[in-house]
């Protein structure tokens, strides 16, 4: 069975503690469990305090045998801003925006530069997501239009290859589908309207549920993982966003990237977000999966 550990960004010792608690054991610069493996939700590099070590550590579990990964929008940040062309150029120009997120990341590979090329080959062999049958695992959001698009894009390959990372740069169907995968959906308002959070400012667009249909709910209803209120306004029909609802029956997926300040959560039933925003709360979370299709609150851990 699975245990489905949530963003890490760098705390190496919190992940220590948290697979501790859970009954894994040192194995050679590993951890491993007799019954259970771990799968870890995307974003394990910025922010933190020890992100070589965290990377390793993941890596070396996935190497071994002893765990899944997938990747998150972090990742393939770093893979974007350091993937070099034919020309000698980034395939994603070095602007603020693009390098602030990772100064952290590049400092602690600074004077380990082998390593952090082939640390960035290895996030390119990793998967957007994974279809397990009855569990899914996804840093975003799950949609089957956008994995098909990924997969007929991906053509076959193990790799996240050159061609495919410069056409999701070109913004297009690739585009909205990585970018879906990995950050889920966003609602965009049009120029013409203004929309207020509680604390006043204009907001022109927020994240949202992917999983609900948000005919006649409000605007507040369907945001979700950000850091602000909406108004309990109910959307304008002509404004509905274009949403294919998670079904209750459909097999377990659990989510990172969201950013849950308090702790893990499970929605209807059948979809957690595992991320419990570790760079403010200091807590890793975990959910420890044993084949139920309908989860279960008590089955969330934290390393606390």
């Amino acid at each position: 069975m699975y245990d489905i550990i949530g963003d890490l960004h760098g705390h190496y010792d919190l992940l220590v503690k948290l697979l501790d608690k859970m009954g894994y054991e040192p194995d050679d610069k590993s951890f491993k469990h007799p019954l259970r493996k771990v799968i870890f939700a995307g974003d394990f590099i910025n922010r933190g305090p020890k992100i070589r070590a965290t990377v390793r550590l993941v890596k070396q579990m996935v190497e071994s045998g002893n765990a899944h990964a997938v990747i998150g929008n972090h990742e393939l940040n770093a893979i974007l801003y350091s993937t070099i062309d034919k020309s000698g150029k980034s395939l994603r120009k070095h602007l603020p925006k693009y390098k602030l997120p990772l100064m952290k990341t590049l400092d602690e590979y600074k004077k380990h530069t082998d390593e952090f090329k082939e640390t960035i080959q290895w996030f390119r062999h990793l998967p957007l997501y994974l279809d397990l049958g009855d569990l899914r695992v996804v840093h975003g959001g799950w949609n089957k239009q956008h994995i098909k698009t990924f997969e007929d894009h991906l053509n076959g390959e193990s790799k996240l290859k050159k061609s495919l990372l410069k056409e999701y740069l070109a913004g297009n169907v690739l585009t909205e589908a990585m970018d879906g995968l990995l950050k889920g959906k966003e609602f965009k308002l049009p120029s013409d309207l203004l929309l207020k959070d509680n604390k006043g400012i204009v907001r022109r667009n927020f994240r949202m549920k992917w999983w609900d249909e948000p005919e006649g709910k409000t605007f507040n209803d369907i945001a979700f993982g950000n850091r602000f209120s909406l108004p309990e306004y109910t959307i304008p029909s002509e404004l509905l966003p274009d949403v294919t609802p998670y079904s209750a029956d459909d097999p377990p997926v659990f989510m990172g990237h969201y950013c849950l300040e308090q702790r893990a959560e499970i929605f209807q039933g059948n979809i957690c977000c595992i991320d419990s925003c570790v760079v403010r709360s200091q807590v890793l979370s975990a959910y420890r999966w044993d084949g139920e299709n309908k989860l279960d609150e008590s089955k969330l851990i934290q390393s606390d």
